[in-house]
């Protein structure tokens, strides 16, 4: 047997976008190239290369390698099946999350619903109630697209006075984005006819919480989904299997999972979602009421907390983008902790209401450094400093958090989370 020759990957590889990946390979080659790239060498045969490999399965398991990737789980041990799992964000790459590592939010636990006997009611203020089956509801034209869906309470930490210390996904991974597949509810509303006094939907989940939220028509009308698969295979029973509203860049709450009814009506429920959930009290002594959409928003997943830099040099800033306006236009980094910005490379695709994939080269010499990231949306909306987001929104913010996330990394290259 020929000895092997290991391969060895050129840094260009792990880089991003065209430009990016010639900027990486230029400054990797001219500062770091011998430390990067190692040299062919002939090597005994790994262990499984001598021995066939396990046989075929009916369904694909991650590595045992990658067993650490996985969401941290929050219950309320008060309310057995009540709490949230978050997304390992720092441990994924590009932007679709795997269905199995989605972040969840159950009231009262995940439902098992056998799909044969599974319908849905609309009903109201409509030309014909009707229901329809799950089978009835794949007959219709179905339409995909990329789409993530963010818990209102996600980043809810940032409020805290002093900055939580915990990985990137157990703060800010109440966000995942996914391949949705399904009907559009434009057409399954049509098929019912809507009286004109028809202003408001009440969408409501089979759960055992009955989750229920108002949503206004015209949401409905536009880009709403009854989502049947996700990521290419049907939802997963934690995701809304068999059927789940969804509203591209809208809160998660109103992406009502296991959906089974659907009532039009000429005013809101006024449920406890939208009065005494998802509400804030604003220093001017009002409250901010049915706050549908997320605003742009950026993370920097690596580094951050919890991961260390092995030595200056040169290092990749990678991170996530989203809006719930429309796609992300830009990306600005800083290393300086906001004293300078530069633009990041956004990876293909950039799509309206996605995650969007951003990456900087940096070049660390070892100083301490503070690391921020700068999301501006297709509106013109630019992100906000943490300063400014309280100041706005007070003392009393637990929803709709999106102020500039900062890391702070040390001379020795452990990185912490910091209000700077």
């Amino acid at each position: 047997m020929k000895p092997y020759i290991e391969p060895r990957t050129p840094p260009s590889e792990t880089a991003g976008t065209e430009p990016e990946r010639r900027r990486f390979l230029k400054a990797g080659l001219a500062v770091t190239g011998a430390a990067l790239a190692g040299t062919a060498q002939a090597v005994p045969p790994p262990p499984w290369m001598t021995r066939p490999g396990a046989p075929l399965s009916n369904y694909g398991q991650p590595s045992p390698h990658e067993r650490a990737v996985i969401r941290w789980i929050a219950a309320n041990a008060d309310a057995p099946g009540n709490g949230i799992s978050w997304t390992p964000l720092e441990r994924l790459e590009g932007i679709v999350t795997p269905s199995g590592l989605h972040f969840e939010r159950h009231h009262n636990g995940v439902p098992q619903i056998d799909p044969a006997v599974h319908r849905l009611a609309v009903h109201g203020r409509v030309g014909k109630a009707l229901s329809f089956g799950i089978d009835d509801l794949l007959r219709y034209p179905m339409t995909s697209r990329l789409c993530f869906i963010e818990c209102g309470g996600n980043s809810n930490a940032g409020w805290h006075q002093e900055p939580m210390q915990a990985p990137a996904g157990n703060i800010h991974g109440l966000a995942s984005c996914s391949e949705w597949t399904g009907v559009p509810l434009a057409t399954v509303l049509a098929e019912c006819g809507l009286q004109p006094n028809a202003q408001w939907l009440i969408a409501e989940g089979a759960d055992a919480a009955a989750m229920n939220v108002s949503i206004p028509l015209d949401k409905a009308l536009d880009d709403a989904l009854l989502a049947l698969y996700q990521n290419g295979e049907r939802l997963r029973p934690e995701n809304g299997y068999p059927l789940r509203l969804v509203l591209p860049g809208w809160e998660g709450v109103t992406n009502v999972k296991w959906l089974h009814r659907l009532q039009l009506a000429d005013q809101p429920a006024m449920a406890r979602n939208e009065t005494a959930k998802y509400t804030e009290l604003l220093p001017s002594g009002q409250a901010r009421q049915f706050s549908f959409v997320m605003e742009a928003k950026s993370l920097i997943t690596r580094p951050s907390a919890g991961q260390a830099l092995p030595g200056p040099g040169l290092h990749p800033i990678s991170g996530l983008a989203w809006s719930g306006r429309g796609a992300i236009r830009r990306v600005e980094v800083s290393t300086d902790g906001g004293k300078t910005w530069q633009d990041a490379a956004l990876d293909s695709p950039v799509l309206p209401k996605c995650f969007t994939r951003f990456r900087l080269s940096w070049r660390w010499d070892g100083s301490p450094a503070i690391l921020k990231s700068r999301a501006t949306d297709e509106t013109g909306y630019v992100q906000p400093e943490r300063q400014i987001l309280v100041a706005e929104r007070g003392r009393h913010g637990y929803f709709h958090y999106n102020a500039i996330v900062s890391w702070a990394v040390a001379a020795d290259g452990s990185v912490s989370h910091v209000h700077a």
